[in-house]
């Protein structure tokens, strides 16, 4: 009932979302379902302890279940359960209830923990969201020892990369009461720990399961960038909710030279002003992760793969301009509206129609930027890069149609075009030697002056050593 009312008054105050989200309710088609007889073998629906886990994963993502679920083959499972693991980890390390001495060693031994048939944790606090997981980690147990070898080996190995990094900043939150990032790279090296490195398990993963190329889990300074622009955005669009839980994740570099001396001071002082030059810096921060993530995502080439990492990606931009000068940020929770994840979701289906989002969130964001703002160039600047990455890529004038591709006359690059079509006919037609080489041409003719090069050097060689054993006397 509750639902139906939101939808009516979605339909009397916003027509135009309300018609988006019919449209993704009646043709958006789920590619996969879970719970089908023939998906069994690869979903492990027809375990309970799968069905539990991934009732779990429903529980604890909002975001990323459903995408999951549309992997394909045991990628969807073996994500799931990469996933709960990781949610595990990040509840412990969360926790503010469990003392540092208690922490620490199981932090760090959490690898090992995850594949200890019967383990479990029954030490959270009472208030934490995700308790009920580590109540029944042994169901995770179970299946983490079901999963292939070589996804196995990738996801302990980033568990144990990753529970070191949290134990360490664990440790230092828990000697000195708190711990503020004091540079960018601080900022980024956190990331890095509690996201960067789920990008690289994702990767060696694709590649692992045979669905992507080899060559792609060398790829982990994309895959990191990409880790880091979804962790980043995060940070910024949750920044009352981790203040308020003394959690402070914007490195002081970035605010601290606006005169603050808290990061409470950004919505105390009353400062508006400040605070969204600082808010900017923090978006021109994850925005230089942009090109890296489209240049990910040309790589893959399995359509789930692409779907599961595209949709967070075009939701983070969308995020981004949502919450850039925008000082209601710094006052609560604020999200984009269900209609616009609905279209995000829909469009996010190719590396073309992904990076038109990212230059349309881009040129929202140059356009909500203020002069007087310090970052103003540099957000400038950034916003700039996506565009020419679009166009590099993509050129807006190429207008792609079934009869195949046409030109839009109103572009000078279109005339630009034709010119050096029609000097290119002008040189044809006045010697026909001056047509361009077919594509598989090959100089035969070159290869044959380099071979003969070689075998002449070769000759004089061996003509030089048989002198020298002919007539020079040896010792």
């Amino acid at each position: 009932m509750g639902k139906l009312t939101s939808m009516l008054g979605l339909l009397l105050t916003h027509p135009l979302e309300f018609r988006t989200l019919v449209q993704f309710y009646l043709y958006h088609e789920t590619k996969r379902d879970i719970t089908a007889q023939q998906e069994h073998p690869t979903s492990g629906w027809d375990r309970t302890s799968m069905r539990r886990c991934w009732e779990f994963l429903d529980l604890t993502s909002r975001s990323f279940a459903a995408v999951i679920k549309e992997l394909e083959g045991d990628l969807a499972r073996t994500i799931c359960m990469y996933y709960l693991i990781m949610r595990g980890l990040d509840t412990i390390e969360d926790d503010m209830t469990i003392p540092d001495e208690k922490k620490q060693p199981i932090l760090r031994q959490f690898h090992e923990l995850t594949v200890t048939p019967g383990w479990n944790f029954t030490e959270n606090g009472p208030d934490e969201k995700d308790r009920h997981l580590l109540l029944e980690y042994h169901i995770i147990v179970e299946e983490v020892n079901r999963l292939a070898p070589e996804y196995k080996t990738v996801i302990l190995d980033i568990c144990q990369k990753m529970e070191n990094g949290m134990a360490d900043y664990a440790h230092k939150a828990a000697t000195n009461g708190t711990v503020y990032l004091e540079t960018i790279a601080d900022y980024d090296l956190y990331c890095h720990y509690v996201a960067g490195l789920v990008g690289e398990g994702l990767t060696r993963i694709w590649s692992a399961s045979g669905k992507e190329a080899s060559f792609l889990c060398d790829q982990l300074e994309l895959a990191n960038s990409m880790g880091l622009l979804l962790q980043k955005t995060n940070i910024i669009r949750d920044f009352r909710e981790d203040v308020e839980e003394r959690r402070f994740f914007w490195p002081r570099e970035i605010w601290a030279k606006y005169g603050f001396n808290e990061m409470k001071d950004m919505y105390e002082k009353g400062d508006v002003e400040h605070a969204t030059w600082i808010q900017s810096g923090m978006v021109l921060d994850a925005l230089r992760h942009a090109c890296d993530s489209l240049d990910y995502l040309r790589l893959l080439k399995n359509q789930s793969v692409f779907v599961f990492c595209a949709v967070p990606v075009s939701m983070a931009m969308a995020t981004l301009a949502l919450c850039f000068m925008n000082p209601e940020m710094f006052q609560r929770n604020i999200k984009i509206r269900k209609a616009e994840a609905a279209e995000l979701i829909m469009r996010s289906t190719n590396t073309r129609e992904v990076a038109l989002i990212f230059r349309e969130y881009a040129r929202k964001i140059h356009h909500k930027a203020k002069p007087h703002d310090p970052n103003f160039l540099k957000i400038s600047v950034m916003c700039c890069k996506i565009e020419q990455w679009y166009e590099q890529n993509f050129p807006s004038f190429v207008i792609l149609s079934e009869r195949g591709s046409t030109y839009d006359s109103a572009d000078k690059r279109t005339a630009v075009f034709r010119a050096e079509e029609k000097r290119v006919a002008e040189r044809l037609a006045a010697d026909p030697r001056n047509a361009p080489l077919p594509q598989d041409f090959f100089p035969w003719e070159l290869a044959a002056y380099v071979v003969g090069a070689m075998l002449l050097m070769l000759g004089l060689s061996a003509l030089i050593v048989w002198v020298m054993l002919k007539f020079i006397p040896q010792a």
